[in-house]
């Protein structure tokens, strides 16, 4: 089995310089304007007055400056492995539930997510920021590497219970749902996911 994805802790790194620092306060707000499909990394370097090279240099690529900029606390292409590693066909959903369950159990790190979830709720290019990070850079991809047919209507369906999942236990309380050991939730989760993932849906 692979091991699970490396969870990365938030907050900022130490020893920032100023440049660094405002491409990210500028790339923050024009993710949050114009959402992550409209923001390019020329369109960042030409409000901070740089050369577009020197984004890249700090921070790679577009999905790199996105991840960095929101503080996200696992990385995406090691959550794509993990779940579709091993026998994805029987434990892919288990294994995504139990990533995000780990995650949101946690309380510095679920704090990105809760805001994510929370920013979606309230603001619409919030919600399109979200939507369009997690599904077309998470599990948009998930489905396509487990070669399920009508990826994106599925990976609208597992979103719908990540977030759901994230409102209900971790930011509305609903109990006994709030206080189930994780174990039980992430197994009760995951076979829904198994089922949005890769099983039969109604047509």
């Amino acid at each position: 089995m692979s091991p699970r994805p490396v969870i990365k802790h938030t907050g900022r790194r130490p020893g920032l310089n100023v440049t660094r620092g405002l491409i990210a306060d500028i790339a923050r707000k024009q993710f949050a304007a114009l959402g992550y499909d409209r923001t390019s990394m020329r369109q960042v370097a030409l409000e901070a007055n740089v050369d577009p090279g020197l984004v890249a240099h700090y921070f790679g690529t577009k999905l790199d400056l996105f991840l960095a900029v929101v503080e996200l606390p696992i990385d995406p292409v090691a959550l794509i492995d993990y779940v579709v590693g091993g026998d994805a066909t029987a434990s892919a959903g288990q294994r995504l539930a139990q990533v995000v369950l780990d995650v949101l159990d946690d309380e510095v790190r679920r704090r990105p997510m809760v805001g994510m979830i929370r920013a979606a709720t309230a603001e619409p290019e919030a919600a399109r920021l979200v939507r369009d990070f997690l599904t077309r850079n998470l599990l948009v991809p998930i489905a396509h590497r487990l070669e399920a047919d009508d990826p994106e209507y599925r990976a609208g369906l597992v979103m719908s219970q990540i977030a759901g999942m994230t409102l209900a236990r971790y930011i509305i309380g609903i109990e006994p749902l709030a206080s189930r050991p994780t174990e039980r939730v992430a197994a009760d989760l995951g076979v829904t996911l198994q089922r949005y993932l890769l099983g039969e849906l109604v047509r």
